[in-house]
């Protein structure tokens, strides 16, 4: 209890109290999950430091679609905009993370007349016993061709066969030596987008297109189970409801909706 006061007391948030109470727990063996003492002291710090969600509303993706949709035709682009174009196609159209796009492969890329299907091998944060891995879906987008995602993929593939050599990771990096990018890299790389496209990088990081393209989706009528299934959550998960369902920064308009009636 004293080192987890001194703790507070130094600025750790409530999340990092409660990751020290589970470590000491575990270390030493102790239930002291249940101690009333805890308990108390637990709800002391939530009264004085509570956690705050990281993001209480999120952009629209529409606005990031807009800009990249100027970096077209595909075949013209230089390899660091259409690997970029690329990541942040995947990044809004799947809701998964930089990890799981990082973990794409060219071996587990399978073409369909409705569009592309990706298969995630590897281990990723998600991945345990109880879980299906990941299974994403690029559609061909025939209502704008300069964003669709299955084009694009099928566009860089083509451009960068000739330099990947024997790696099969979809994602490589565009300058030499060209190696697998990372889920750093691809971080770096979408929030250098979204910076471009006008949305505020000092308040929304890259794992918010997470937080955009399901919250516009749920906006739109998208049903809580395809967009669970979409962005790789369990049937009963409230991650979404908890976490990720904020509002869209335009729809705030609650004032202009009103005096537009005039």
């Amino acid at each position: 209890m004293s080192f987890l006061t001194n703790c507070f007391l130094s600025g750790s948030s409530y999340g990092t109290l409660n990751a020290h109470r589970s470590a000491l727990s575990l270390i030493l063996n102790l239930k002291n999950n249940n101690d009333d003492r805890i308990k108390r002291l637990f709800k002391g710090f939530y009264r004085e430091r509570p956690p705050l969600p990281k993001y209480t509303s999120t952009w629209n993706p529409s606005k990031v679609l807009n800009y990249i949709s100027k970096w077209y035709p595909n075949n013209l682009l230089t390899l660091e905009k259409i690997v970029k174009k690329v990541t942040t196609l995947l990044a809004i159209c799947t809701a998964h993370r930089a990890q799981t796009i990082s973990f794409i492969k060219l071996s587990n890329i399978v073409h369909s007349s409705e569009g592309i299907y990706v298969n995630i091998t590897d281990i990723i944060k998600t991945s345990s016993l109880r879980t299906q891995q990941p299974r994403m879906f690029l559609p061909y987008f025939v209502e704008d061709q300069s964003i669709c995602p299955a084009k694009a993929l099928e566009e860089y593939i083509k451009i960068t066969h000739e330099i990947r050599g024997d790696i099969d990771y979809l994602l490589i990096t565009f300058k030499k030596p060209y190696k697998q990018a990372t889920a750093q890299t691809i971080s770096r790389w979408i929030k250098s987008v979204l910076c471009e496209s006008g949305i505020d990088t000092k308040e929304f990081k890259a794992h918010s297109t997470r937080h955009a393209s399901t919250s516009n989706a749920k906006y739109l009528g998208v049903s809580l189970d395809i967009i669970r299934k979409t962005a790789g959550w369990s049937k009963s998960s409230e991650n979404f409801a908890k976490f990720y369902n904020r509002p869209i920064e335009e729809d705030n308009n609650f004032a202009n909706y009103i005096l537009s009636a005039k």
